[in-house]
């Protein structure tokens, strides 16, 4: 009965001992047995593990793909016009030896703390360069400029134990005491813009109507040059018929042209005429035979 009571609490001691050597290392983590904060050994291979109880300890570390979110800061870029910039990152831990040397019992937070550090000094001197405009910085060839802020921040971060998969640009943004001066410099932009379109416009108008008034001006001289000679054509056509009906009979002519002259001078309702008793203008009124003059 003694002798029982003596085993049982080894029994149970030995099964706490033995539970408190033994831990599991999940396959989205990795862990570090640490020795009076010396670092004894690594486990980065998922299952069980042992380590001297009571003496040694376990400290895990996230072996996955982390997120981090920068803080919102101020860059100047070459052209002068401020900009406000917000950034995040992908990173994980790649030696967690280092990692641990470089944080110490900080762990993530300190890392963290150190990484967007890391980010935000890279952040304005890449985007703060000579070559760098904000109009480069707004367009779609901000993807180099983020893959140069990857890799700059790659290289700084290996101090660390850390490996940045991936940085992005979220916002980038003009500060809001600069957004009224921004929208008003576009505005005239715009409006400069509109003026020398409607300037253009109105050059283009010109031309096309100037075009125009030269290609009537144009047919209307010609028109007119062809009326003049169809019009020349016809009355030396017509002078022509009148000198043949005057050689082949010249009275007859006479008292056409006779006829001519009457038509054109009594013409209206109240025509008057003031000549002399003896005039030649009515002589074929006067004479006896109505084909002849009245001298005959």
């Amino acid at each position: 009965m003694r002798k029982t009571s003596y085993l049982l609490p080894a029994f149970v001691v030995g099964i706490v001992v033995l539970l408190s050597s033994v831990f599991v290392v999940d396959e989205r983590e990795k862990a570090l047995v640490l020795q009076f904060g010396q670092i004894k050994a690594v486990k980065e291979d998922p299952g069980l593990a042992f380590k001297i109880p009571f003496i040694q300890e376990v400290v895990r570390y996230d072996d996955r793909i982390l997120s981090l979110d920068t803080q919102t800061i101020e860059v100047t870029p070459s052209d002068d016009r401020r900009l406000v910039v917000d950034a995040f990152a992908r990173y994980r831990i790649a030696d967690v030896v280092q990692f641990r040397q470089a944080v110490g019992v900080g762990g993530i937070r300190a890392a963290e703390d150190r990484l967007s550090s890391v980010l935000n000094a890279q952040i304005r001197e890449v985007l703060g360069a000579d070559q760098v405009t904000s109009d480069t910085i707004l367009s779609e060839d901000r993807r180099e400029l983020m893959t140069r802020i990857r890799d700059q921040a790659r290289t700084s971060a290996r101090g660390l134990g850390l490996d940045v998969v991936d940085v992005r640009l979220k916002q980038t943004n003009l500060p809001e005491q600069n957004l009224n001066a921004t929208f008003e410099r576009m505005r005239a932009e715009r409006a400069r813009e509109a003026a020398d379109e409607i300037a253009r416009g109105n050059e283009a108008a010109q031309r096309v109507r100037a075009l125009a008034d030269r290609t009537v001006t144009e047919t209307l001289s010609e028109a007119d040059r062809e009326a003049n000679v169809i019009r020349g054509e016809a009355d030396a056509e017509r002078n022509g018929i009148f000198a043949n009906a005057f050689g082949a009979d010249p009275e007859f002519f006479a008292f056409y042209r006779s006829l001519q002259a009457y038509e054109k001078a009594l013409r209206g309702g109240n025509s008057t005429m003031v000549m002399t008793p003896d005039s030649q203008f009515f002589d074929y009124f006067k004479s006896e035979n109505a084909g002849a003059p009245a001298s005959q």
